[in-house]
């Protein structure tokens, strides 16, 4: 909708009156919080809100709640909404009245503003509260229509909150897996195996399991053609390990004569040098047509073992610890091919490694689903702070 119609562009059915232009300090001004130095706070009933969240607790300087509370300097933006009585901390600013407006739709009406805009100052960014305050902004008088935005939107962030949680678990149960399922240091068999298997695991050089060791292509990148992608470190995900596929390119090279440089199935690589040094990926057949670029070191997995199982071997945390220390050098950090094929990993047989390697993909594909189902209700709830308010 037009800004003329002062009408957002998403209403709940059965609202039909329109907005009014207000000045945010007519409908929700904001109050410096109380100065009192952090080591003199007491323990008390209050939670204490700082610029950055909740502090500790305090017996005086109570606010009666609900309210909504902003960080004035330092961590300016972040907004926190407290239902309880409260007690504000001097870096923080607080609205201090209503004024029969619902105070969930306050909230979210500060949310869909972006604060940090307002941020000033050359140091420490402060946020100018005269300009919050002036600042004019689509308003609906009927306070039902305010209470069903405001529900509304705090169930969205309930719903958030919640695949946050699962994916937080699962991040950590993944780390424990890890660690149970692979041997410890000086020892030959895991804390925890599937039923089955009782032989001791064989320390061998990954070196002995790859069939070789190759760098990337050095090539430039080109505006993607459809069809011949390029991997290079930027390209892999720092959490997920995959290829992120955000911004696709192809290689500016003769494909023809850069067959060498395409990936198959059972091809893991390394980035060998930089901040990512050690980040790994593992080729699948569905990321399509991809070539490796020259900061990466393609390891091609032979038979004897499962690429699943050498890949999830990269993600513990005695290879970051190899990776750690062999990639010293003076100046930038870096691994090389060698070095690669010298890392020592436990091995055992072929069916306990896919086993392995079977049960921690499947973690790992959860745990993407619900990183995506984040990604997707974040974007939601983005583009719809941005229609639901004018």
């Amino acid at each position: 909708m037009t800004e003329q119609a002062k009408v957002p562009s998403i209403r709940f059915a059965g609202f039909t009156d329109p907005w009014e232009q207000r000045k945010l300090g007519e409908v929700a001004p904001l109050q410096r919080g109380f100065d009192l130095p952090v080591n003199q706070m007491t323990p008390g009933p209050y939670p204490v809100v700082m610029s950055n969240g909740i502090g500790g607790w305090h017996s005086k300087y109570m606010v009666k709640g609900p309210g909504v509370v902003t960080g004035r300097s330092g961590t300016i933006g972040s907004l926190h909404y407290i239902e309880q009585n409260f007690w504000p901390h001097n870096t923080s600013l607080w609205v201090t009245s209503f004024n029969g407006n619902e105070p969930r739709f306050i909230y979210w009406l500060y949310a869909s503003i972006g604060l940090e805009r307002f941020g000033s100052g050359s140091g420490v960014p402060t946020l100018n509260r005269n300009d919050v305050h002036d600042l004019r902004v689509g308003f609906p008088c009927d306070v039902a229509e305010q209470r069903r935005i405001g529900t509304f939107f705090s169930r969205l962030d309930s719903l958030i909150t919640l695949h946050q949680r699962k994916y937080d678990k699962l991040v950590v149960f993944k780390k424990s897996m890890l660690e149970k399922m692979f041997p410890k240091d000086g020892e030959s068999v895991p804390e925890i195996r599937f039923a089955g298997f009782t032989d001791p695991w064989e320390q061998r050089k990954l070196g002995d399991v790859a069939s070789s060791f190759d760098y990337g292509l050095n090539a430039a990148a080109t505006e993607y053609d459809g069809q011949n992608k390029y991997l290079r470190i930027t390209d892999i995900d720092d959490e997920t390990h995959e290829f992120s596929k955000s911004d696709l390119t192809t290689p500016l090279a003769d494909l023809a004569m850069s067959a060498d440089y395409l990936l198959k199935e059972s091809d893991l690589l390394f980035a060998r040098t930089g901040a990512s040094v050690g980040k790994t990926y593992l080729y699948r057949q569905f990321d399509g047509m991809v070539y490796f670029a020259g900061f990466l070191i393609r390891a091609r997995i032979g038979e004897g073992a499962d690429p699943e199982f050498a890949y999830q071997a990269t993600l513990t945390d005695a290879y970051k610890k190899y990776v750690a220390i062999t990639s010293q050098r003076s100046g930038q950090p870096g691994v090389n091919a060698q070095e690669y094929a010298d890392y020592q990993l436990m091995l055992p047989s072929k069916t306990e490694q896919q086993q392995i390697g079977m049960t921690l993909r499947s973690l790992d594909d959860l745990i993407t689903l619900h990183q995506r189902k984040l990604e997707l209700l974040r974007n939601i709830k983005k583009s719809l702070l941005d229609k639901m308010f004018v």
